[in-house]
């Protein structure tokens, strides 16, 4: 099985890489349109903001690439939001995979923005990805913007009002939190993906 990182500029590079290693995959991370579309399993992985990774996607000429994949696709944290159709963050057009809409998570008072730090995860469909992760599941977040609950909302979270932590729409998957930073969970969860 041959698993590529989309190379989106994101900062977490070295630790998924790790976590995906501990799961005894080597995968590459790469810009090259031919790599990514012989790929068994395709990871868009992103710290940053969405106007810049689409830039950088549009330079790349990866964004057409990644919109004919055909192959399971994972978005991480940033990547989740470049699979949407927009984002509040710069006011930014989006690959168009998941159709819903990313939003500025809101402020109130005794709210902390960004979200940081560990929360827990509430199914909402059945879907073999997120199959028995139990009522208890928590995964790391940091992120200022998130997809409102939808109907491709897998699993939800509650910072101040609930949110998409996962979501699904045919072979496109998204992740608001970062498995690669998330224990036993996020490992197990990563793990599922590849199974895929």
């Amino acid at each position: 099985m041959t698993v590529v990182i989309v190379d989106a500029g994101g900062a977490n590079i070295g630790s998924l890489r790790g976590a995906l290693g501990r799961l005894g995959v080597n995968a590459a991370l790469t810009a090259d349109p031919e790599e990514i579309r012989a790929a068994d399993k395709l990871i868009l992985p992103g710290v940053g903001a969405a106007g810049a990774a689409m830039a950088r996607l549009r330079t790349l000429d990866l964004v057409q690439v990644l919109r004919a994949a055909t192959q399971p696709l994972l978005g991480i944290c940033l990547g989740m939001h470049l699979l949407c159709a927009h984002s509040e963050e710069d006011d930014s057009e989006c690959l168009g995979l998941i159709p819903t809409n990313v939003r500025r998570l809101a402020r109130r008072p005794g709210l902390r923005v960004p979200h940081m730090g560990w929360n827990r995860l509430k199914a909402i469909a059945p879907h073999p990805l997120t199959a028995d992760l139990g009522d208890d599941a928590h995964v790391y977040f940091v992120h200022s913007y998130a997809v409102p609950v939808n109907g491709c909302t897998l699993v939800s979270t509650e910072h101040g009002e609930p949110f998409s932590s996962v979501m699904a729409e045919g072979n496109r998957f998204g992740m608001q939190f970062h498995p690669e930073r998330s224990g036993a969970v996020g490992a197990k969860l990563l793990e599922r993906f590849l199974a895929l």
